[in-house]
């Protein structure tokens, strides 16, 4: 049993946010998208037809997706904006975990990521909703620190 001092406690997912490089640093509704996985690749090995063995193939990133409340100066519609001009390069951002005193804890690092999507919530006059853009980042890896 450890003692009470040196107790860590779950971290809220209620307190993040975004650094962009070369954007700055960002709040969003939500953040989802931080997954990777090992595709498994099924071989049979020959003389024992009964018997499947599954090796590890190659690492597939989820895409991350940002929501936020749409302004009329939305930075992340202009990212996409200028992706599709080919004005842009690919980018290295960073989600970052905060506790409950707003101190970052965890840090998850993206690479080499580029705008794929931008959507705007549907407009609906039976709602009273804010309007939520969402911006669907492809990555090509991901990184853990600790804080």
């Amino acid at each position: 049993m450890s003692s009470p001092g040196h107790r860590k406690d779950p971290l809220p997912v209620f307190c993040f946010k975004v650094e962009l490089v070369g954007g700055g640093e960002a709040f969003f509704k939500s953040v989802s998208g931080l997954k990777y996985e090992t595709e498994p690749v099924p071989v049979r090995e020959g003389g024992a037809n009964d018997t499947t063995f599954m090796l590890p193939g190659s690492v597939k990133w989820n895409p991350i997706s940002l929501k936020q409340g749409f302004t009329n100066s939305s930075a992340l519609l202009k990212w996409r904006a200028e992706w599709m001009r080919g004005t842009m390069k690919r980018i290295t951002g960073s989600v970052i975990q905060l506790d409950t005193a707003l101190k970052p804890r965890a840090r998850w690092k993206f690479h080499r990521g580029w705008p794929s999507t931008w959507e705007m919530a549907e407009f609906d006059a039976s709602k009273s909703e804010v309007a939520i853009e969402t911006l669907t980042i492809q990555i090509e890896g991901i990184t853990y620190e600790a804080h």
